[in-house]
């Protein structure tokens, strides 16, 4: 009978270490997830000066547009550090700014033929797209992790060792959701 009741607290024991070191594997991905949405809206914040000094000699009289951008990657600059809820809604300043600056560039004939031009946009368009991957996997082990958080029994283990729901990386406004097109 001894036997039997130690057969029985081991293997609660090791489902409880499985299900731990599954929160753990689970919460390590929402750290790597973030980790690579934060590199690559740091590669876009990088771009931009480079981007504003092609177009400042072709955009002279395009002052709002041209400070709009600045100002949005100052304030995306600055959320660096926030959670994803702040980091979403400053980035999504920064591409509704980005986008405007590209349809504005469009009146501009010579600026779409300048060749550095051309290749921040290609650039810019490829930083959006992994953004964009990278949104979703960070998205995906969130909710992986807050499945386990809420579910029974893993929530038990969860609780007890403070495992928490993490934030969706989420843009709250449908413009802001569009990625700046680039046109050739």
């Amino acid at each position: 009978m001894e036997w039997v009741i130690l057969l029985l607290v081991v293997g609660v024991v090791g489902y409880a270490i499985v299900i731990y070191n599954s929160l753990v594997s689970n919460r390590q991905m929402v750290r790597e997830g973030w980790s690579g949405i934060d590199v690559q809206l740091k590669r876009r914040t990088d771009l931009i000066p480079n981007l504003m000094e092609t177009v400042k000699g072709y955009m002279a009289h395009e002052r709002e547009t041209l400070e709009a951008v600045v100002n949005a990657r100052a304030k995306a600059t600055s959320a660096a550090s926030a959670g994803p809820e702040a980091r979403a809604k400053a980035e999504g300043e920064l591409s509704a700014a980005l986008g405007r600056l590209l349809a504005v560039a469009e009146a501009y004939p010579d600026l779409k033929a300048n060749t550095t031009f051309l290749e921040f946009q290609t650039a810019l368009q490829q930083v959006e797209d992994e953004i964009q991957m990278s949104r979703r996997y960070y998205n995906g082990a969130v909710r992986n992790l807050n499945i386990q958080v809420e579910s029974f029994p893993s929530n038990l283990i969860a609780n007890a060792f403070k495992f928490e729901q993490a934030e969706y990386f989420e843009l709250e406004n449908e413009a802001d959701r569009a990625v700046p097109q680039v046109k050739f």
